[in-house]
């Protein structure tokens, strides 16, 4: 009896032991997951998702459950599987976890000013001032921010020997930018993007334009705050971005422009949109009539105003305004909304991110039609050409304030006044009883 209760008690310890090595199993599992991405921002950086012990005291507590939802069981009842293909396994970081790391101390800074806007002078200079002299920092800054008349002045003449100047689609600055620094508003942003058309440096952004809802930062404090980068302590968050081709029939009047291509007497243009692309029915009074081609396949034909394809930091700006949803930036996918459709049943739509998408002119368009990629670049398009839409490869890092939750909800309580109204008073004793 005694040898049997010997027994029974060695195989319960035994178990347990099984039950907790297989948990700690688990738990390694998990914390071993890491990204492995093959492009780096800049010449200098990558993310670090193990460089978590020191924080600043405005970063929020680290998250214990991973914002990617759970791994999809593929085994179904006893016998069926999902057939396992190597070529599409992809291991994705957790967002929550993305921090800023440095693999050689920065020494480089680009300041994307607003141009023409006599507010920012005193904060531009200080911000030079801070990274050439306390930071002994290299600052990049465009021409036309120092021809500007407005620093044209002795007050000036000291920082400008310290300031390397380049000229947009003439230099080429994108191995020479360590980070960049956005004085204005969310323009400031996509223009920055606009510059880099492949690695994008991590890009700081302060509030100091009118809507700022991809500006975090407030100037008050900005040398505690860029001192933080500069010393690696930051969380990311990675704004994915539209590789664009258009692809025009050649025309013997046609003019070349910039960033294109001459295949079989066509002329191909590439972009990088970090916003959306909106093709629209341009001066014409007739409506816009493009199709629209999924991998291939032809889904609809778009009969209104126009359409816009965006990413999901994309969504919150004209998307929004035309009727979509407001996806956050870690969502992977592409958003599709009609501009004043004429039809009732014409919805937004979100469709994944490894999609291609396709628009050409319909063969029954009674005119042509306009293609702007956040909001510049605006040319025509006419019968013959195309627009190729397929997500980057290239995001942009931008700096989080806190973390890319707290930030994205900050910014639609406090940009957009997302479900702002009074609240409803509660009821007294008396109505309750009724």
């Amino acid at each position: 009896m005694i040898i049997n209760s010997i027994i029974i008690l060695g195989l319960f310890l035994k178990l347990q032991l099984l039950i907790y090595f297989a948990r700690v199993g688990n738990t390694l599992d998990y914390l071993c997951e890491s990204v492995s991405l093959s492009k780096g921002f800049g010449s200098n950086v990558s993310t670090n998702s193990e460089t978590l012990s020191s924080f600043s005291s405005r970063t929020a507590p680290l998250r214990t459950q991973s914002l990617h939802g759970p791994s999809p069981v593929t085994t179904f009842g006893p016998k069926a599987c999902m057939l396992k293909n190597p070529k599409a396994v992809m291991h994705i970081q957790d967002p929550a976890s993305q921090r800023l790391t440095w693999n050689k101390p920065p020494k480089s800074v680009l300041i994307i000013k607003k141009i023409r806007d006599t507010s920012l002078l005193q904060p531009f200079k200080e911000l030079c001032i801070f990274l050439t002299q306390q930071k002994n920092m290299i600052v990049y800054v465009e021409r036309k921010v120092i021809e500007d008349p407005a620093i044209a002045n002795e007050s000036f003449v000291s920082i400008k020997k310290n300031i390397c100047t380049f000229r947009e689609d003439y230099d080429d600055i994108s191995n020479c930018v360590d980070f960049i620094i956005c004085l204005g508003g969310d323009g400031t942003l996509l223009y920055a993007s606009s510059l880099f058309q492949e690695s994008v440096p991590p890009v700081m952004a302060f509030h100091l334009g009118s809507l700022g809802f991809l500006t975090p930062f407030n100037f008050d404090t900005f040398q505690s705050q860029v001192t933080q980068v500069i010393e690696g302590n930051a969380a990311i968050i990675l704004r994915s971005r539209l590789e664009v081709k258009v692809v025009k029939e050649y025309r013997e009047n046609g003019s070349v422009e910039e960033m294109s291509l001459v295949t079989n007497g066509n002329k191909t243009m590439q972009y990088q949109v970090l916003n959306e692309v909106v093709v629209d029915r341009g001066p014409s009074s007739y409506l816009s009539n493009v199709d629209l081609f999924l991998d291939g396949h032809l889904i609809t034909t778009v009969q209104g105003d126009g359409v816009i394809v965006s990413t999901p930091t994309g969504s919150t700006a004209y998307a929004v305004a035309a009727g979509a949803t407001m996806i956050h930036p870690n969502v992977p996918a592409i958003m599709i909304t009609p501009i004043c459709p004429h039809s009732l049943s014409f919805r937004p739509i979100v469709v994944p991110a490894g999609v291609e998408l396709k628009i050409m002119l319909s063969r029954d368009a009674r005119n042509t039609a306009w293609v702007s990629l956040d909001g510049r670049k605006r040319q025509e398009i006419a019968y013959g050409d195309s627009i190729t839409i397929t997500t980057s490869c290239f995001p942009v890092p931008s700096i989080c304030f806190r973390d890319p939750v707290n930030d994205w909800f900050e910014s639609l309580a406090q940009c957009l006044h997302w479900n702002v109204r009074k609240k409803q008073s509660h009821l007294s004793s008396e109505e309750e009883e009724f």
